[in-house]
């Protein structure tokens, strides 16, 4: 059998990360629309973690796990999924697609801040730029008049920025920590615990389940998206990408993705882009491209 060719398996992990992931904002707004945020993200990882695990079983991948690799895959699925998209998911109800977007365009910001708190990680000239005008670029986006007068809009920007520090540091915590050498498998572990998580969460919240027999034609569509592409496909894809490459370079997804949100928002939910936002996303997309275009060598 011919040896995998890794600087193909690469480039299209990040046509994943780039284009899909960017499509699962607007996958996510339409499923929470009749789906209950936390029901919607649990019922998404406990099915994608079911059929990634028999995936790996007919693919006659070695299931078998130690304590640590499966204490390390509950504490990175719990960062990544359950806060860092489950309660993402629940502030989609309060925030546009493409605005929520362009929120998480910070991601490399957070990863450059907390490698510097984290690894001591010299900051150059470049990066600092970069985080001076992504920081001015995420106040234009969120000063707006028509933002800031709604309660909900300012509670599901904030959470929103949260589930963006949690999912950076996870991204850090990764590339460190001991789990299982087949990124395959590490993601089906990862995917299932946090789906069970996520519906037990669900069912404390006393969030109502609907049977997906009643679900919309569009938000059953939406989730079989979220379920293959977004979850097997980009999540499989980003834990390998974490293995192969840095997680500053993972990062530079976050001025993609947008790109593909409010596109995708505005074409599919009509959403609106007010000139504001527009200046904000170019202010704050330059700064992402600075942090991430660096050319030192360490």
């Amino acid at each position: 059998m011919p040896k995998p060719n890794h600087k193909v398996l690469i480039i299209l992990a990040f046509f994943s990360i780039y284009v899909i992931w960017g499509s699962t904002y607007l996958l996510n707004k339409i499923a929470v629309g009749q789906i209950s945020p936390l029901f919607l993200a649990g019922i998404r990882f406990v099915v994608a973690g079911i059929l990634v695990g028999l995936i790996s079983k007919m693919m006659g991948l070695k299931l078998v796990i130690s304590k640590k690799q499966f204490l390390n895959c509950t504490i990175a699925g719990f960062l990544f999924l359950v806060y860092g998209n489950g309660v993402f998911v629940w502030a989609l109800k309060y925030v546009d697609s493409g605005f929520a977007a362009l929120i998480s365009s910070t991601q490399p910001l957070f990863v450059l801040i907390l490698m510097r708190l984290i690894d001591r990680k010299e900051m150059k000239k470049k990066s600092l730029i970069g985080i001076a005008l992504g920081i001015t670029g995420m106040y234009l986006l969120i000063s707006q008049q028509e933002i800031v007068s709604h309660e909900q809009n300012i509670i599901g920007i904030f959470m929103i920025l949260s589930c963006v520090l949690c999912w950076s540091y996870a991204s850090i915590l990764v590339s460190k920590i001991d789990l299982p050498s087949n990124f395959f498998v590490s993601t089906g572990y990862q995917m299932l615990i946090a789906g069970v998580f996520l519906m037990i969460f669900s069912q404390l919240l006393g969030e109502s389940w609907l049977s997906p027999l009643e679900w919309h034609l569009d938000v059953q569509l939406a989730m079989i998206g979220l379920v293959i592409f977004g979850s097997i496909v980009a999540f499989t894809a980003f834990n390998y990408l974490l293995l192969k490459v840095s997680p500053e370079k993972v990062a530079t997804s976050a001025y993609v993705n947008p790109i593909v949100a409010l596109f995708l928002g505005w074409l599919v939910l009509n959403e609106k882009l007010s000139l504001q936002s527009i200046i904000a996303a170019g202010v704050l997309l330059t700064g992402v491209y600075f942090i991430t275009s660096k050319k030192e060598t360490p």
